[in-house]
């Protein structure tokens, strides 16, 4: 199957599109909803951060322009598959072992902290892709939406980034990180459908 650049950076967005809108989902569940099983949601991720992987980096090695903003996305996508695998192999076990013996809960917090620090990390090279697509909006004329991502992107570099280096009970607020995080990837996903195709613009 040969696809161009232009349907490969199409695909990508639509991934990321669904990633972005499938996070607060889960996060809603979580909170209103707790009973509700949400592995499935989980496993949905990992098979469109998998996607994404591949696509990304078959962008990467066909274009010509952005190549620091795929090469973000194909990370962060990897970044994303490595965290979504520890929480759904990880998370369950260390909870029944801490259960049956509470000398195994000292390990949860070191597992749950490996976890968002592959998910923080995803989303500081997500912030990153987002400034890189984000000025090529900006230089396509479209400066409100170029704009935004840029903003945005800083704002999910920044912060997910301080969360990386001083944990998840830092002064960075969590919820800031990924929330920014989060409107990072839309407005990146946004930004390319619509931005010219890096080969068009070589």
């Amino acid at each position: 199957m040969e696809l161009s650049q232009k349907q490969t950076v199409k695909i990508i967005a639509v991934i990321l599109f669904l990633s972005a809108i499938s996070q607060p989902i889960y996060t809603a569940l979580f909170k209103l909803a707790p009973e509700v099983e949400r592995h499935f949601i989980w496993g949905i991720e990992a098979l469109l951060f998998v996607l994404l992987a591949a696509f990304a980096g078959s962008a990467l090695v066909m274009a010509k322009r952005y190549t620091l903003g795929f090469s973000a996305i194909a990370f962060a996508a990897t970044l994303n598959v490595v965290q979504i695998g520890i929480g759904l192999t990880q998370f369950g076990p260390f909870r029944d072992a801490a259960k049956a013996s509470p000398d195994f809960a000292i390990a949860i917090p070191a597992i749950f902290g490996l976890s968002f620090f592959g998910y923080n990390a995803a989303k500081t090279l997500l912030g990153l892709a987002a400034m890189v697509f984000g000025m090529a909006k900006i230089g396509d004329g479209n400066k409100a939406l170029g704009g935004a991502a840029v903003l945005v992107g800083v704002v999910a570099l920044f912060t997910n980034a301080m969360v990386m280096m001083f944990g998840l009970n830092g002064f960075m607020p969590r919820g800031l990180a990924g929330g920014s995080g989060v409107l990072a990837t839309l407005l990146l996903a946004l930004c390319m459908f619509s931005v010219k195709s890096s080969q068009e613009q070589a």
